[in-house]
């Protein structure tokens, strides 16, 4: 499997450990709403078709990226940084 890293190019699949849903990414203030927190922690959808999925390139330049994937197929429909998702979901806000 490849995935199209935004500033690398293609690289294999292996060179990167995967962490599970995106959304991670968007951690609830836990002094605010304690049980958001503890949801945000504990609770994982299992999603079956397409996903966003947090990737880091382990073996490569250390980056963190947003990988949209077919959990059916496997097939990868795009990556972004991580950082960019993140800064975006703030200008949002």
């Amino acid at each position: 499997m490849l995935i199209p890293h935004p500033l690398l190019g293609l690289r294999d699949a292996q060179e990167f450990t995967c962490l599970g849903d995106a959304a991670l990414l968007n951690r609830p203030d836990g002094l605010a709403d304690p049980q958001a927190l503890t949801d945000y922690v504990y609770l994982r959808d299992n999603p079956a078709g397409v996903h966003r999925e947090l990737w880091f390139h382990e073996q490569g330049d250390r980056s963190w990226l947003v990988v949209t994937r077919n959990t059916l197929t496997h097939e990868i429909l795009g990556a972004e940084l991580a950082r960019d998702v993140a800064l975006r979901a703030k200008g949002a806000k």
